[in-house]
């Protein structure tokens, strides 16, 4: 009775119908709300840790927290592909598909994450050392990076859930228990850190036991709320079998995944890079760049929730043929871009010094340079946004080694190359200028790819095979006559 109720619900996550610009406006603004709060609750705890633990402490957690992003960001790319096969066969009306899809990363990434947890907490050490964590930062990085690792279960499971969750058309769920995750941790990092009430004294280990039990308890507390709310992917009766692989589309995840999380990690190396390069400049140049940094990543915030709801959109809208939707789905999702971040960019330019000197104080000399950097690089993230969001839309058909290739060409021999190239002729500016140097190329191999790339041939899964194709009619037939038994 549920599935019958599910199919005749066509609305309930459905982002085949109604105007696409305020269908996807409202898809995204929960996405980006879920994005701030995340960034938010970094800079709240590192707070904490570094007003009650001091400098090596904070140290300590940037080590392990870099390890933590490795992770993540695979996740991430698998995640994604889970979204995309449950937003094209939620556009399909397919409900059982998209429960199979949600029950094998489910289940799979159950038993992985565990293992990780596992091998994680006693490599822990040697993790640190392949890192080069400093000699005094170490005995404090290990205490902290060994409580992260068994919190990755729930950390992990829990991305996956809410990714898969915007797959079938609902971005407010993630967005609450995001709200309950952040919320909890903010506030028991002082418990744990200080020892307040009956909470023990755990110092920087604290830290991490706070995190660890925000994410359990928001994970557990998610997967009640599906069940309680009987949201279209929960799992039961013979559906629970849908937890053991199926290999067709573990298989999908995996190929479809990896280049896409590979991608933040070639995103994060080129930054580190640059950072390598900035920091020859001196200590206020590295400082001012640091800040800027810091002010992006709210200013790229609005183009990744775009792409993200973009791209969960097109899924759907390709499982249900509506290919029209999908070409306007592209056109709405950059125009949408270019005013947001466009207002956030005039915002910032007209008030870069007090939004800088909230980091850097009125009178540091690393102010001017900061406000620099900004003049010549900031404008850059509206032609990023309209990257992301082409990419949003390519990848949900399938098509994942042509953003991943076109991403690797900008940000290493074209920003890169740039940046060391004209340094000669154009000093730190290099540096700056190989922001928009680098997004204007991505751009124009974007938009060559969106319109010539052929990737709306591809698919995110193999055709069935005969003998597949046989059992998935059967049980469609069987199904149907469950829900219809007099038809």
């Amino acid at each position: 009775m549920a599935d019958a109720a599910a199919q005749r619900r066509p609305g309930r996550g459905d982002l085949t119908q109604g105007p696409i610009g305020k269908t996807l406006l409202a898809f995204a603004l929960p996405t980006l709300a879920s994005s701030i709060l995340q960034s938010l609750n970094g800079t709240i705890n590192a707070i904490w840790v570094g007003r009650f633990l001091g400098e090596g402490a904070l140290a300590a957690t940037s080590n392990a927290n870099m390890v933590m992003f490795l992770l993540t960001a695979f996740v991430f790319g698998f995640g994604m592909a889970a979204t995309i096969l449950v937003g094209q066969a939620w556009g399909r009306k397919d409900v059982d598909e998209a429960r199979r899809v949600f029950g094998t990363a489910g289940g799979s990434f159950l038993l992985v994450t565990i293992v990780i947890a596992i091998i994680g907490y006693r490599l822990s050490p040697a993790i640190l050392h392949l890192l080069g964590t400093p000699g005094p930062a170490l005995p404090l990085a290990l205490a902290y990076l060994r409580v992260i690792f068994l919190a990755m279960p729930a950390l992990l499971l829990l991305t996956l859930a809410m990714m898969a969750l915007r797959g079938a058309g609902d971005s407010m769920t993630p967005l609450w228990f995001m709200i309950v995750a952040v919320l909890l941790d903010s506030a028991l990092n002082p418990v744990f850190i200080l020892g307040l009430g009956p909470a023990p004294r755990l110092g920087i280990a604290g830290s991490a036991t706070a995190t660890l039990i925000a994410n359990y308890v928001a994970f557990f507390g998610l997967i009640g709320y599906i069940y309680i709310k009987d949201l279209p992917l929960r799992l039961r009766g013979r559906e629970l079998r849908y937890l053991w692989c199926d290999l067709a589309i573990m298989k999908t995840i995996l190929v479809k995944g990896f280049p896409m999380g590979l991608q933040m990690i070639i995103i994060s190396l080129s930054a580190l890079a640059l950072v390598g390069l900035v920091n020859r400049e001196g200590v206020d140049t590295t400082a001012a760049f640091g800040v800027a940094m810091q002010l992006w990543t709210y200013l790229q915030m609005p183009a990744m929730a775009l792409a993200a709801a973009a791209s969960a959109m097109a899924a759907q809208n390709i499982g249900a043929d509506r290919w029209d939707r999908v070409s306007r789905i592209a056109r709405v999702g950059i125009v949408q871009n270019l005013i947001i971040t466009g207002v956030l960019v005039v915002v910032l330019a007209v008030a870069d010094r007090p939004a800088l000197a909230l980091f850097l104080g009125g009178q540091s000399e690393a102010l001017p340079i900061a406000q620099h950097i900004q003049i010549l690089a900031t404008w850059s993230f509206l032609l990023f946004g309209v990257t992301m969001i082409l990419f949003g839309v390519v990848r949900a058909n399938g098509a994942v080694i042509g953003p991943l290739i076109i991403l690797t060409i900008g940000l290493y021999p074209v920003r890169l190359g740039f940046a060391l190239g004209a340094y000669r002729w154009l000093g730190a500016n290099a540096l700056w200028l190989s922001f928009p140097v680098s997004s204007l190329a991505n751009m124009a191999m974007a938009i060559g790819f969106y319109l010539h790339g052929g990737w709306r041939r591809q698919r995110m899964m193999p055709p069935p095979t005969a003998d597949e194709a046989i059992e998935e009619a059967e049980a469609t037939m069987e199904q149907t006559a469950r829900l219809n038994p007099s038809g």
